[in-house]
């Protein structure tokens, strides 16, 4: 390198360094960054400091960059640790002087380049080693640590370790002024005053004085490789000539002044051999410093008249300014281009206009440019933008976050997504594209940081209201545009400019009341306000839509006293518990109130439950102010007393009360002797215990609470003891509407509970939005949990977690559930308060109904279904559900238990509201004429409720007289006669004809309007519908029965107790579901019900109830018994039925018990039992499959003996005729078989002495064997049974007393059933053993026991039984193996539970601490999961296995266990999963990667790497590039493996490691030529002599086993090549 010299204007000469020769080249080096290649040194000046980065200024007008890891090594640690804070890095401030060294020079695509730096010492002094340093070199080094004497530097020198005393560094600190103490990482030059143990050990100053008084000599021995910018020396003059001044220093270096760095009138006074003192790239340290001589003229002045110094027509020209300061412009900055240049018009002395557009600190020159258009720009710098300005500009990029802007060269902006246009644009690609031109205006600019945020929306742009861009500008009554960025129940957030935003209140949104602002108001509407208040060292601003309404005024006090009833919004600030502490909002939140928790609202209810939802910070909208005390400001939400101030119904004093008012108002307290009523305003008075209800009150506190909402009418005043006496009767405060007034409660109920659901729905927890979810009506999955003692049942579900699901007996109708069974449910009431949800399972409310249109003031009937506090939840007949009031006022809030409404009770409603509301339920009253009055459900035969209320007329009508009338209507068992215009008449269906057919339907017979005369043989009741006597004293108020009939038969059925009687019924209504019966009618007064199983000996017929009988259908039935009243009939269709053995009948499966058979009930109420072995006519393994409860079988009835009835479900029983062949014939006894005939049956139980399997019900016994050379078939009794194995002799000897199996039978019942076994059976004739036979088999088993007893002492003994195993893991409890062999002797058996009970038992047992042998035993269960269970028990499993082990390990087995069984879509879902929870995992990326590369996906492999290296940190990423590309290297493909690693090895060639295993793999898979040139590439780097030892000698080993002896002698001289190389550079 050489050196260029500069004589500054005050003196100091700079110099900057050419090749070492002797020649000077006749063109000045004069720097371009075209010029600068990596690895030259420069001094620069620090001219900015941001964040991340360090702006240096550079000799000639260049500017470069320093990135925050290229500081020093000290500073690089305190950032990976974060303990720098603030914006200055390490130490470095702008005007310091640095020493840099080109790291790059990168080009953009517009032709501009970026000079890339390091100012590291490493870097900077890597030419310098120890022993080439010596006392007086300048050096620069950042302090890297302090110590108690001094500081240890860092100068970049290896095995130097450099020390700055403190006393040395005291000078220096008080210079800088800059703290007590050198800070780490800052950068110092320092100067070496003393070098010890050849170079090792380097002491330092850095004092001012002898810094700068340093030379650097010839004695120093600077060599062209270490000479360092910023070096001071003496220079000899060589040449003098216009463009600058050559010189010779250090008697062998020859140097270079430009142009720039000499005073063009000093230029020529320099004399050839004339010394003079030269700084290396830098300012004479005793000339100026930088920082002070910043230009006088701001950035982007334009100056009118710029003289001419001196033009050089390579470079650019020299003018002088008007303070005389000299100024630089480039040649391409004199004229808008090539073309338009005039050389001649830059002479010396003309005069020209220009703008300052930079300073180079390093030439302490002004740069200019005479373009006009940067002359006539309007911003040339972030800070020349203000908020609010209108820009051009133009598009240069579409992104996801915006649209990227070009307002001028140096300035880019963004505009938001958010902004894009008045709307928000989902394709904005479609309406802008690269290069338009656009109109923004800035809506934020901060230069600091180089950030500028625009809007293009045409409202903002276009608007003349002011700008609001900080909280100062932001008076009350000020109108402005904003935009809203956020929607809420609370109101909305308007933002303006510089990030100013405010709260838009909910009672400000419009002068009509909104309910969802969310739904108004859109995300980036353009929206002008009006400012009401404003506290800008808070940041809060509150706004208002109302542009008419008047501002607050000025100067008001924070703590103003409230006005009653004065209306305003509050913050919650604590919950109490009694209620709540709030601040008011519009007083900027200083004035603190309460909120009791019983006037949240009218109703007790919600008070409970808004105050249990409500959370600190909370905004409530609209609360009154009841009282201010000075010191306690009382606050009311309660609706109905808003209402009532809002309208003027309140009475401010005690002299406007007059007697006969209604007021509203609330309970202040409740006494024995009466309740005490507060109003608005402070007036109280006292409703006395005989004026509290129209019913006797017995305690006061029954009826009344504190805080309750009451309306009361004023009785009396006593003006001198200022008292009111007050009357809360319903009869007297009601309005006289109550079905209006109860109608308007219900409503405003919903209402408060639709804003606490929205409250909820803000929450984070996830049982709040369950909560909310959860609707009367919906239909839910639900799993049975636990059946209390009362006969209710607890749930639970995916969609109810959390919560507590309860359905009460009378909800369970009449199915029998049981825990664990799965079963639907529908929503009743959801009880936010307790978290608790009511369901029904009957089926009348879960079967579908096609919708029907409800029209409003419709009465209905409904059942009542479900009682909260302050509604009921009612069924109506069209299946929908529908809310009631329970109270019909407030102050009706007492009702005795006859008067309370029950569950299952039938009431009239007549609804109100048709259109379902949020809360899943039409809104209804109950109809007031049949108020609280127990209905009975009316049968078909009944007339109508209009028509009863018509036949309620008095009539003088007797038993026997003819009528004549007309039909009126045709009901299916019943016809209406109009008689006359007041009277109406009934006939009944038997009443119609003489001879009734079989199945028809007599009423059909008679036509609406039809003429009739009949008989009148009765009279019905008009409320309750009984028959009367003629005797009765209503008869003549009853509504005639009439006869059409020719004879009119009637019966005695008293006499039918115990007589079979045959005769014609109707149906009179639809089958019941729920009783299983079929009701029917004899006659007007005699009704029967026909059970099930008496409807039809057809099974499709009784399956089918509902669809075989109509309503009206006439019936032939037979009388079986009656009722206690003798006028209720149990009849049957089928005949009295018959139970007698060898008969056949049809049956309802009431029961299944599992390995025994089935209940059954058959008809007239009796139960019979069907054995496993007479089910079918076939064996098979799962008997029971085919049955479940409820179906209806036929049965062949075997024996009825005793009351016990056995059955058979056997085809060849049931069907005799079929010819089918039966695969396994009943055996009924030891004659039905052979010796030698295989048999089926199941086992019945297990005895010391066999197996006993069943195959008929008879107790004889038969010897039956289970070897395989007798069945043919493998052996299929485990060996854990512990049963001795026989030979056929020995077999043959064994034999049982009769009476012992007998026993043995009943106390050995197996509990599962087995696998299908094949029997021979051998009839022998049982015969006495003798005594000498006994006392062989004695010693037998005794023999036996000992072989036994010794097998099981041996130590290599395999486990061969279950005691075996369970013996093991008893000895090795912790042992994982024994538990997965103990689970394979199960599975070998295809004992599936017993392998998971097995598995279970492992878990609970290996200690906790073990915790890879538990993740072993996991593993196994995922497996047996996998391959046995359902995809449902496998998700469980790994549920549980995730929570109880490390989540990652088990995921990651879960995978292998998918490829392992081919399930690779599951597999493939699951890494997706992964890869988003476990995302910092690298061996989650790798392990996936491989899944995809055994798929054969490699292009997925590709694509997934990006991913991998995206979401990684980044000092991971060499390894996983490595790592993916050995993948492919297996599984894929090699030449993109070969890229991975050629890639990754020119980007970190010191990487050792990687070099090897890409050795490695090559050796395995390249070719010759491919590894000769890795190695080759190798031992050309510049690596520590250790690992080039190490690299050479594995070429080495290569070439003996692969090459040539050439080849290994071209290895050994290029070793000793290096070695040489290495010598010769130690000894220089």
């Amino acid at each position: 390198m050489a050196s260029i010299e500069e004589n500054f204007p005050r003196g100091g000469i700079q110099k900057k360094t050419t090749e070492k020769t002797g020649k000077i080249s006749h063109c000045v080096l004069f720097l371009f960054s075209q010029h600068l290649c990596e690895g030259m040194l420069l001094l620069g000046c620090i001219k900015e400091v941001s964040d991340f980065e360090l702006v240096i200024s550079l000799p000639n007008g260049l500017t470069g960059f320093v990135p925050v890891t290229q500081i020093s090594d000290a500073y690089s640690k305190m950032l990976s640790k974060q303990v720098a804070q603030g914006r200055s890095p390490g130490g470095e401030t702008s005007g310091m002087l640095v020493r840099c060294i080109v790291t790059s020079v990168e080009k953009s695509a517009d032709g501009r380049r970026s000079i890339k730096l390091s100012i590291n010492p490493k870097n900077v002094n890597r030419g310098l080693n120890a022993s080439a340093l010596t006392s007086g070199m300048l050096l620069s080094g950042f302090v890297s640590s302090a110590e108690d004497h001094g500081y240890l530097i860092d100068i970049g020198v290896n095995g130097t370790h450099a020390f700055l005393p403190r006393q040395k560094a005291q000078n220096y600190i008080k210079a800088v002024k800059r703290g007590p103490d050198l800070k780490i990482g800052q950068n110092l030059n320092c100067v070496i005053e003393q070098v010890k143990n050849e170079g090792r050990i380097v002491r330092l100053s850095v004092d001012r004085s002898e810094v700068a008084a340093s030379l650097a000599t010839e004695q120093q021995n600077w060599t062209l490789s270490n000479l360092l910018p910023g070096l001071v020396v003496k220079g000899k003059v060589q040449k003098v000539n216009p463009l600058g001044i050559s010189l010779t220093f250090l008697s062998s270096f020859t140097g270079i002044v430009d142009f720039m760095h000499v005073d063009p009138d000093k230029s020529m006074n320099y004399s050839p051999n004339q010394v003079v003192k030269a700084c290396i790239l830098s300012v004479h340290p005793t000339s100026k410093d930088p920082q002070t001589n910043s230009p006088m003229i701001a950035l982007g002045a334009v100056v009118e008249e710029s003289t001419v110094k001196a033009f050089y027509k390579q470079f650019g020209a020299i003018f002088e300014l008007d303070d005389g300061t000299h100024a630089f412009a480039r040649l391409k900055h004199l004229s808008k281009n090539r073309k338009s240049f005039k050389p001649a018009a830059f002479k010396a002395g003309c005069k020209h206009k220009c703008r300052i557009i930079d300073y180079s600190l390093m030439d302490e020159m002004c740069i200019l440019s005479l373009k006009y258009q940067v002359i006539g720009a309007r911003f040339l710098q972030y800070q020349d933008i203000h908020t609010g300005d209108v820009v051009q500009g133009r598009v240069l990029a579409l992104k996801p976050i915006g649209m990227q802007v070009k307002v001028t060269d140096g300035i880019k902006g963004l505009v938001p997504s958010l902004h894009l246009a008045d709307v928000i644009l989902k394709q904005p690609e479609k309406k802008y594209n690269i290069g338009d031109e656009v109109k923004c205006r800035v809506l934020e600019c901060n230069p600091a940081e180089k950030k500028l945020f625009l809007t293009l929306k045409k409202t903002l742009i276009q608007s003349k209201l002011p700008i609001l861009s900080k909280y100062e500008d932001a008076e009350p009554g000020l109108i402005t545009h904003g935009f809203v960025v956020c929607a809420r129940e609370f109101g909305c957030i308007v933002k303006f400019y510089n990030d100013v935003k405010g709260l838009v209140p909910k009672n400000e949104l419009s002068a009509e009341p909104i309910s969802c602002p969310d739904k108004v108001f859109q995300e980036g509407q353009v929206v002008k306000v009006m400012v009401l208040k404003c506290e800008p060292e808070q940041e809060r601003l509150l706004l208002s839509f109302k542009l008419s309404s008047t501002s607050a005024p000025e100067g008001k006090s924070e703590h103003t006293p409230k006005k009653k009833q004065e209306m305003v919004d509050v913050k919650v600030l604590k919950k109490k518990e009694n209620g709540l502490e709030v601040s008011i909002l519009e007083d900027e939140g200083n004035v603190i109130a309460s909120l009791p928790t019983v006037y949240l609202s009218d109703f007790v209810a919600n008070c409970k439950l808004l105050w249990h939802c409500l959370q600190e910070g909370d905004v409530l909208p609209r609360v009154m102010c009841l009282s201010d005390k000075g010191d306690r400001i009382i606050l009311c939400r309660k609706s109905a007393v808003i209402s009532a101030v809002q309208e003027e119904q309140v009475v401010r004093n005690f002299s406007e009360i007059q007697p006969g008012m209604l007021l509203t108002g609330y309970v202040r307290n409740v006494m024995h002797f009466g309740v005490f009523v507060e109003f608005p305003f402070g007036v109280t008075g006292l409703a006395p215990k005989v004026s509290m209800s129209d019913k006797f009150v017995t305690d006061t506190k029954d009826h009344f609470v504190v805080g309750q909402t009451v309306i009361a009418k004023v009785m009396s005043t006593d003006e001198e003891k200022q008292r009111v006496l007050l009357n809360l009767k319903v009869s007297e405060c009601s309005s006289g509407n109550p079905a209006a007034e109860s109608f308007s409660l219900l409503n405003q109920y919903f209402k408060e509970v639709k804003e606490i659901r929205n409250l909820l729905k803000r929450r984070e927890s996830g049982i709040a939005r369950s909560l909310c979810e959860l609707m009367p009506g919906k239909e839910l999955q639900l799993v049975v949990q636990d059946v209390k003692e009362d006969g209710s049942a607890l749930f639970s579900g995916s969609c109810v977690k959390g919560l507590t699901v309860t359905a009460t007996r009378y909800h369970l109708g009449d199915k029998s559930i049981a825990p664990g069974e799965k079963t639907k449910g529908l929503v009743l009431h959801v009880d936010v308060l307790t978290s608790k949800v009511y369901v029904s399972l009957r089926e009348e409310l879960l079967k579908q109904r096609p919708k029907q249109q409800l029209k409003e003031n419709s009465q209905h009937s409904a059942i009542v279904q479900h009682i909260a506090e302050e509604f009921a939840i009612v069924s109506l007949e069209t299946g929908q559900l529908a809310a009631i009031p329970i109270a019909s006022h407030f102050n009706d809030t007492f009702r005795f238990d006859s008067e309370k409404l029950k569950v299952g009770q039938t009431i009239y409603a007549t609804l109100k509201m048709v259109k379902v509301n949020d809360h899943g339920v039409v809104l209804a009253v109950q109809d007031p004429a049949k108020k609280n009055v127990f209905v009975r459900v009316r049968k078909e035969s009944e007339t109508t409720l209009e028509e009863m209320l018509a036949a309620a007329v008095t009539h003088s009508l007797s038993v026997g007289d003819i009528v004549t009338g007309t039909v009126k209507s045709v009901k299916p068992t019943h016809v209406t006669v109009a008689i006359d215009d007041k009277l109406t008449g009934s006939i009944h269906a038997s009443r119609i004809l003489d001879e009734v057919p079989i199945d028809s339907f007599p009423t059909h017979t008679l036509k609406a309007g039809q003429k009739v005369t009949a008989r009148v043989i009765g009279g019905r009741d008009v409320n309750t519908h009984r028959y009367l006597p003629i005797t009765h004293p209503h008869f003549t108020r009853s509504i005639p029965e009439l006869n059409v009939s020719q004879t009119l038969y009637s019966c005695n059925f008293s006499a039918l107790s115990y007589t079979v009687f045959l005769f014609v019924c109707f149906v009179s209504s639809q089958y019941n579901v729920l009783k299983n019966w079929l009701e029917v009618e004899v006659s007007p007064d005699i009704r029967g019900r026909v059970p099930h199983l008496m409807l039809s000996p057809s099974t499709k017929v009784l399956k089918h109830p509902e669809k075989n009988f109509k309503n009206g259908q006439a019936l032939s039935a037979t009388v079986t018994g009656t009722g206690v009243t003798e006028t209720n009939l149990f009849l049957s269709l089928i005949g009295i039925p018959s139970l007698q053995q060898g008969t056949i009948t049809v049956g309802v499966i009431a029961k299944m018990i599992p390995h025994v058979g089935l209940t059954i009930t058959l008809p007239g109420g009796k139960t019979g039992k069907v054995s496993i072995f007479h089910l079918s006519d076939k064996y098979t393994e799962n008997p029971l499959s085919d049955f479940k409860v409820g179906k209806v079988v036929r049965c062949y009835i075997l024996a009825n003996e005793n009351g016990k009835i056995q059955l058979s479900l056997r085809q060849s029983r049931l069907n005799p005729r079929n010819s089918s062949k039966v695969e396994d014939p009943e055996i009924m006894s030891t004659k039905d078989v052979k010796k030698g005939q295989l048999v089926r049956g199941y086992v019945k139980s297990v005895t010391p002495s066999g197996v006993f399997f069943g195959v008929n019900k008879k107790e004889n016994h038969i010897e039956l064997s289970l070897l395989p050379e007798d069945t043919g078939m493998p052996s299929v009794l485990p060996e854990s049974l512990g049963l001795p194995r026989y030979s056929a002799e020995e077999e043959k000897r064994e034999e049982e007393k009769r009476e012992e199996d007998k026993e043995k039978k009943e106390e050995h019942k197996l509990k599962t059933k087995r696998r299908r076994k094949s029997s021979e059976i051998e009839q022998v004739q049982p015969k006495k053993q003798t005594k000498k036979e006994k006392e062989l088999e004695k010693q037998k088993k005794e023999k036996e026991l000992c072989k036994l007893e010794a097998a099981l002492m041996d130590p290599s003994r395999q486990p061969q039984s279950a005691d075996d195993f369970d013996r093991l893991v008893l000895s090795s409890p912790d042992s994982s193996i024994l538990w997965l062999q103990y689970m394979a002797f199960h599975l070998q058996a295809t004992e599936i539970e017993k392998a998971r009970a097995v598995a279970e038992r492992a878990l609970k047992t290996i200690c906790f601490r073990e915790e890879q042998e538990k993740l072993n035993v996991w593993v196994a269960l995922l497996n047996l999961e996998n391959m046995y269970g359902t995809e449902e028990t496998l998700m469980k499993v790994f549920e549980r296995a995730v929570q109880y082990n490390e989540p990652l390990k088990v995921f990651q087995h879960l995978c292998d266990i998918y490829a392992n069984s081919e399930k690779y879509k599951q597999a493939e879902e699951l890494y997706h999963t992964m890869l988003r929870r476990f995302r910092q995992e690298k061996s989650v990326w790798l392990k996936y990667a491989s899944f995809l590369l055994k798929q054969g996906q490699t292009e997925a492999t590709h694509r997934l790497l990006e991913r991998a290296l995206k979401a990684l940190p980044t000092k991971e990423h060499v390894d996983v590039i490595s790592r993916f590309a050995q993948l492919e290297f297996r599984f894929g493909d090699t030449e993109h493996a070969k890229a991975l690693f050629d890639s990754t090895l020119n980007s970190y060639p010191k990487r050792t490691d990687i070099w090897s295993i890409y050795m490695d793999i090559m050796i395995k898979h390249g070719s010759q030529k491919e590894v000769r040139d890795i190695f080759e590439k190798v031992i050309h780097l510049n690596l520590a002599p250790k690992k080039m030892k190490f690299f050479f000698k594995r070429y080495l080993d290569y070439e003996k086993k692969y090459g040539t002896e050439e080849t290994i002698l071209a290895v050994k001289t290029a070793a000793l090549e290096y070695v040489e190389a290495k010598s010769s550079l130690a000894d220089a």
